[in-house]
C-alpha cells in the first residue's frame, strides 16, 4: 500500500474547506489535481473516504481515517520545520486556534511579539468555541491554540494572560455607575448569555446567588449578544478581555462573585510539538505551573 503525502493533504483541503473546487485553491492545484489524489488514495484503502453529494462529508472510513492523515501532515511539517531551524531558518506556517475574545483582545499583542522575534513564521488563526479549541489541537487541525482554563496542561504551556467576567450593561442602565455589583442586584434583570464556553461560568455566577437562575437567552454570536445589550434586550456577563469589543454604548462593571480565567498558549499534549511553535513559545516568558 502507498500512501502519500500529497493524498493526505488534499483529503484534509476537502474536508476543511467543503469542497475540491475550494480545496484545489488553497493548495494551489487544479481540481482535477484534487479529485485525482483523493480517488486514488480512496482505491488504496478499499473505500470511499468522503460523499460527494449533496454535499461534502466524511465516510465511516473517512472517520477513521482523518485523524491519523491529519497528524501524519502535522509531522511532516514539522520535521521540514526542524529541519529549517537546524539551518538557522525559522520559517513556515503556524496554525493557531483561540476563543474569539482571546483573538481580539489577546492576539495582536502576541502577534506583534511573534513579528518582532520571528518575522518568518506565519501565524494562521482559527477561531472556534472553548471546547472545540482542545480537540482541534489534538487532531492536528491546528498547531498550537490559547485555551482557556485547560484541564491538562503541558510542561512547556505558559500563561499569557488572565481575566476575569465582568457585568456589561448599556452605559445609560442605572447601575452602570457602579465601582462593583454583587450578582443579586442583577439577577431581576433580563441576562443574556453566550452559548459558546462562557456560558457555564456565567451560570454559575447567577445560580450562586439564586439556584433557579434562567437566562431569557442564549446567544450564539458574540456580535449579536453584544448587539442585544446595546438595543436594551437585557444585560450580560463577559469576559474583561473582550472590552475593546464594546459598541460605544455599553460598559463593564466588575461583579462579586465573579470567575477568572487563564489563558494558556500551548502546543498538543499527544505528539511533539513543531518547533515553529517552540519558537513562538520561546518569546513568552516561563511555564505554566
Amino acid at each position: 500500500m502507498s500512501v502519500t503525502l500529497a493524498q493526505l493533504r488534499s483529503l484534509v483541503a476537502v474536508v476543511d474547506e467543503d469542497g475540491f473546487a475550494q480545496a484545489a485553491a488553497r493548495q494551489g492545484l487544479t481540481q482535477s489535481a484534487v479529485s485525482h489524489a483523493v480517488a486514488t488514495l480512496e482505491d488504496e484503502l478499499g473505500g470511499p473516504l468522503v460523499s460527494r453529494r449533496p454535499t461534502i462529508s466524511v465516510t465511516a472510513l473517512g472517520s477513521r481515517v482523518l485523524p491519523h492523515a491529519r497528524a501524519a501532515i502535522a509531522s511532516a511539517d514539522g520535521v521540514r520545520a526542524a529541519a529549517a531551524e537546524f539551518h538557522g531558518r525559522t520559517t513556515g506556517l503556524v496554525r493557531l486556534a483561540a476563543a474569539a475574545t482571546v483573538s481580539f483582545g489577546l492576539l495582536p499583542t502576541l502577534l506583534a511579539t511573534w513579528r518582532r522575534d520571528h518575522p518568518g513564521v506565519d501565524v494562521q488563526l482559527f477561531e472556534g468555541d472553548d471546547d472545540e479549541l482542545p480537540l482541534w489541537l489534538e487532531k492536528g487541525i491546528v498547531d498550537a491554540a490559547v485555551l482557556i482554563n485547560p484541564d491538562r496542561v503541558h510542561p512547556d504551556a505558559v500563561e499569557v494572560a488572565h481575566d476575569d467576567y465582568r457585568a456589561t450593561l448599556r452605559a445609560d442602565h442605572p447601575l452602570a455607575g457602579e465601582g462593583m455589583l454583587a450578582a443579586e442586584e442583577l439577577v431581576d434583570d433580563p441576562v443574556l448569555v453566550s452559548a459558546g464556553g462562557c456560558a457555564a461560568n456565567v451560570l454559575d455566577i447567577f445560580r450562586s446567588v439564586d439556584p433557579d437562575f434562567r437566562p431569557v437567552q442564549e446567544v450564539r454570536d458574540i456580535g449579536a449578544l453584544l448587539g442585544m445589550v446595546a438595543a436594551d434586550v437585557g444585560i450580560t456577563v463577559f469576559p474583561s478581555i473582550g472590552q475593546g469589543m464594546l459598541p460605544r454604548e455599553l460598559v463593564m462593571v466588575p461583579i462579586t462573585p465573579t470567575r477568572t480565567r487563564s489563558l494558556v498558549f500551548t502546543g498538543p499534549l499527544s505528539r511533539p510539538w513543531s518547533p515553529l511553535v517552540t519558537a513562538l513559545r520561546s518569546s513568552l516568558g516561563p511555564a505554566a505551573d
